[in-house]
């Protein structure tokens, strides 16, 4: 595998990991935040938010899928 094959490798496993659901609800609240800034919106408030709730949500699986 090439030097830049691993690297992508890395990368995604490093973002991605376990859960690709929390991945894709971070990139959703980082858009959702940076579209809010733009209309001129205070937005520091979203991601705290969108973490707690994909939090939640990843540990609520994890117990489903334990017991």
């Amino acid at each position: 595998m090439s030097l830049l094959g691993r690297i992508l490798r890395f990368c995604w496993s490093f973002v991605v990991g376990d859960d690709w659901r929390v991945a894709a609800g971070l990139l959703a609240a980082l858009v959702v935040t940076w579209l809010l800034q733009r209309e001129g919106v205070s937005a520091w408030w979203c991601l705290p938010f969108a973490v707690l709730l994909l939090l939640i949500g990843s540990v609520r699986r994890e117990a489903r899928a334990a017991g």
